[in-house]
């Protein structure tokens, strides 16, 4: 395999913007990638044998996801490009990767690099209600993937839960794909949004996006009910229902499937493995690996872009991911575009600002860990309860490792990458702490699972 000085981890739009433009100053970066196709999740492209048109799959953002998609095509031949390949650990200046398309093992190798830009995305912020681990539950995320990637609904009848403008595309894109949106329950009240109304006017189109969704769904006689909890999911061997609250009334709904998350929550595991330090950010609610307005981490070398250092969405990453290049270029020595490079930060600066607006409008529900019942599975890999956790403070544990530690909530598979963040929350109200000062939970290698009977390539 080819070895490149230069490593890029992500092919969403950052990690391609990034390899894009190192590219067009002569250098061959090495840009790994899980994915089967490049695009990252916002982007998802379906198999190649799947001819569903990109108007059906990116709705407006079809013009914006064609770029991408054949941005990256058309770079193969000047990068190292290496699909299906998970960055499972980094030490040393070398990255330990497992690639899945030469057999169902998977073949691990050791990717040494010289300077390395992450642009390892986000995901959905988990927060637990009962029966959320029954069939038929998907986070939102996962719901899309299922459309765009796979073409079928996760249900017959779905319910879709939780807050963040992700709830409302995510609801559009299945009704319009034809599948049966039964409700839209958001917990952010109307007055929040309309508070919210004058900072997101700084970008009036992605606004305007957002107000169509929600107007589509309701003209198509969509319920959407805001200011409302998800109280429980309902089933045995799968869902049948949910209940939902509004102050103290609860209302039954009958569905087949549910898709929930709060918003999206960085990938910042391999930005711990590889040393970078961590701020607390207020508007992400997260601890976030410290980057500089140029896209430099602590770590001499490493560079950040992308939803993985900060949720910022996917214009904010192509841009995000080209000025981390840019500024790789110039700490090498290269001449570059100075003032792209700050007219760049300057657009990056007035998203952020946009980023406040759309908090204010979707604000985190910071009564949900108050509310969570004991009996509750905050971790389902370890089968960690709200109470579990909850004793394990009263025993005078508050940090989280440490809570970590002694009930092995995060212990699991996801390497509490689904429910780090909700144990953090009831650590805090547990403790009757400020929820930054309880920590964050350090990443550990794997980053995700590996499968036995690994090959090591010679």
């Amino acid at each position: 395999m080819k070895t490149s000085d230069i490593v890029i981890v992500g092919a969403g739009p950052a990690g391609i913007r990034a390899a894009q433009t190192l590219v067009a100053y002569g250098l061959q970066p090495c840009l790994i990638d899980e994915g089967l196709r490049g695009g990252g999740q916002i982007y998802r492209r379906q198999p190649a044998n799947f001819k569903r048109p990109a108007k059906a799959l990116y709705g407006f953002e079809a013009a914006k996801a064609q770029a991408v998609h054949s941005t990256l095509d058309r770079l193969q031949t000047d990068i190292d490009y290496r699909p299906q390949t998970l960055v499972w650990n980094a030490e040393e200046r070398t990255l330990d990767t497992l690639t899945f398309n030469d057999g169902p093992n998977g073949v691990s190798a050791q990717v040494p690099y010289k300077q390395l830009i992450v642009a390892t995305g986000a995901t959905d912020r988990i927060l637990p209600v009962p029966g959320w681990t029954l069939p038929g539950v998907y986070s939102l995320g996962a719901a899309q993937i299922a459309l765009k990637f796979q073409g079928c609904a996760i249900g017959e009848r779905v319910v879709f839960a939780g807050s963040g403008p992700l709830l409302y595309l995510v609801a559009y894109q299945y009704a319009k794909a034809g599948a049966k949106v039964v409700a839209v329950l958001d917990s952010s009240p109307l007055s929040a949004q309309a508070h919210a109304f004058p900072a997101l006017l700084g970008q009036p189109l992605t606004l305007a996006k957002g107000i169509y969704y929600r107007t589509w769904l309701t003209t198509r006689g969509i319920p959407v009910h805001q200011g409302v909890q998800l109280h429980s999911i309902e089933g045995e061997q799968r869902v049948t229902g949910v209940n939902w609250q509004r102050g103290a009334d609860i209302v039954e709904l009958d569905c087949d499937a549910v898709g929930f998350a709060h918003a999206l929550r960085s990938e910042t595991q391999l930005a711990d493995l590889l040393g970078c330090e961590f701020v607390w950010s207020g508007l992400n609610r997260a601890w976030l690996p410290q980057r500089d307005a140029s896209g430099r981490s602590s770590v001499e070398g490493v560079y950040l872009a992308g939803d993985g250092a900060g949720i910022m969405g996917a214009d904010a990453a192509e841009m995000a991911g080209e000025l981390a290049a840019l500024t790789l270029l110039a700490d090498s020595g290269h001449q570059i575009d100075q003032a792209r490079s700050a007219g760049l930060q300057r657009k990056l600066g007035a998203i952020e600002r946009f980023r406040h607006g759309l908090e204010t409008a979707f604000p985190f529900p910071e009564d949900w860990a108050t509310k969570a019942p004991d009996e509750l599975t905050v971790c389902r890999c370890e089968e960690v309860s709200a109470g579990d956790i909850r004793h394990t403070v009263e025993q005078g544990h508050w940090e989280i490792n440490r809570v970590k530690a002694m009930c092995r909530v995060g212990m699991g598979r996801c390497q509490g990458r689904m429910c780090g963040l909700a144990a953090t929350e009831i650590v805090a109200q547990a403790s009757g702490r400020d929820i930054a000062s309880v920590g964050r939970l350090r990443g550990q290698a794997p980053i995700k699972p590996l499968p036995f009977g690994v090959e090591v390539e010679q």
